[in-house]
């Protein structure tokens, strides 16, 4: 079979080999610290906190902390923070000039940026894990169990917390250097994955013993997966390709330029960023409803009902709406025409400069437009999931942010193994064509 032999010349590759063995040792370091409990916790006590981790923003934490986050591990925390502190960065690189100056200084400043990012990821985790034992104490409660008290507790935990999700970085970073794929987004990768098996079997048992449409409706439930996951892997390699041609120029007996070239745009070129923020702003209400002790109205009720109409449309409203923005502080047709003049580059028919970047925005405009629908489509999907019977666990895995890393991420990752195998001369991993990252390009 060609499966098999692709496996055996993936085995040849001495190089490749290391990567994947190396791969695979980080993240059973990784999966085994997520079992790794905080001192002076009892984990038969975090009943509650379980049950607090199986729907919301909380289910999703856990999501991406591999599980880590319901079982009071020492990885409780996860990547999120240094995400965060990511976004924050790259949102004062778009704002502040200094973070511009920094950006166009090449290695230098990019390294200045990571390390101004781990001092915020820092921050942020001196913050949430005061945060996570408050939480955790009152799911202790609820489950007859008290958190240890004292202010050595909350400083302790607070620094074993951090230190945790500092050391999940330094694991992603291990991975991307000596691993294979990019270290950070693969731990989260595996965080969702980890969750995938439970909650497969859960569902089989649900529709086989409770009589809720059998053995039938979970292959239905199957296959309209795997077509959700066939429509996000159209959304993540979608490209619009720009012809561009560049002049001759001769320089003594030697000629340079003249070959047509392609300017890849990418149909969806904000990712899961759009989700991402329209997710936060849709937690506020909860939030604010939290904080209140009067009666819940009917308006901030119907915010709360993640199944509803009116959740699900503002939501989809708002990811079109941050798809737009996002591509337009991402993508700058303005540097990508100038660069174009520069190097005595142009699109056959269009003018060089400004008829060049109006024509780049026009097309940027038709093509964000289907993918940011596409995108709040695959972003509302779990909810459809719930209305048609779906369990929790298993809806989240069909759509969504998990659902979008899971695709890109493995995408990446198949993209650089096949990268190995072309260059050792052996068969990419399709019989046809080559496998497209999030980058819109073949391997």
């Amino acid at each position: 079979m060609r499966a098999i032999e692709t496996l055996k010349n993936i085995w040849k590759i001495e190089e490749l080999r290391n990567k994947i063995l190396i791969t695979f040792l980080f993240v059973a370091i990784y999966r085994l610290g997520t079992y790794i409990v905080l001192p002076g916790i009892d984990p038969a006590s975090l009943t509650a906190l379980r049950a607090q981790t199986r729907g919301g923003l909380l289910a999703l934490l856990d999501m991406f902390s591999g599980g880590a986050f319901s079982n009071a591990s020492i990885f409780a925390l996860g990547i999120m923070p240094y995400i965060s502190a990511s976004i924050v960065m790259q949102l004062l690189a778009i704002a502040v000039p200094s973070f511009q100056k920094l950006q166009r200084e090449g290695e230098s400043g990019r390294r200045k940026i990571n390390q101004w990012t781990r001092y915020l990821t820092v921050a942020i985790l001196l913050f949430q894990g005061p945060s996570y034992l408050v939480n955790l104490n009152v799911q202790l409660k609820a489950a007859g169990a008290d958190l240890a008290g004292g202010l050595w507790f909350t400083v302790s935990s607070t620094i074993i917390l951090a230190a945790g999700s500092m050391f999940i970085l330094w694991l992603g970073e291990r991975i991307t250097d000596k691993g294979i794929g990019n270290g950070v987004s693969f731990i989260i990768l595996v965080g969702i994955i980890a969750r995938l098996p439970h909650s497969l079997f859960q569902e089989f048992i649900s529709r086989t013993s409770e009589k809720t449409g059998g053995l039938v409706m979970f292959l239905f439930e199957l296959v309209f997966l795997l077509l959700v996951i066939a429509g996000a892997i159209l959304l993540v390699q979608g490209t619009r390709r720009v012809p561009v041609q560049y002049a001759k120029r001769i320089v003594g007996n030697k000629q340079y330029g003249g070959a047509r070239q392609y300017i890849p745009l990418k149909v969806n070129a904000a990712n899961v960023m759009p989700i991402i923020f329209a997710q936060a702003i849709m937690f506020i209400p909860i939030t604010i409803v939290g904080f209140s002790s009067t009666e819940v109205s009917s308006f901030w009720s119907a915010f709360m009902d993640n199944t509803g109409f009116w959740y699900n449309f503002v939501f989809a409203v708002l990811i079109i709406l941050f798809t737009y923005f996002y591509t337009a502080i991402t993508i700058n047709p303005g540097m990508m025409a100038d660069d174009l003049k520069r190097n005595n580059g142009f699109i056959p028919g269009v003018k060089p400069g400004k008829h060049t970047k109006e024509y780049l925005d026009s097309i940027m405009d038709k093509i964000t437009l289907p993918g940011a629908i596409f995108l709040a489509i695959v972003a509302i999907m779990p909810s459809f999931a719930r209305i048609a019977g779906v369990s929790m666990e298993f809806s989240q895995f069909f759509g969504g942010t998990s659902l979008l890393i899971l695709v890109g991420v493995v995408l990446d990752t198949l993209q650089q193994v096949e990268s190995h195998l072309l260059m050792r001369h052996y068969d990419g991993l399709l019989k046809s064509g080559r496998i497209k990252g999030r980058a819109g390009l073949v391997a």
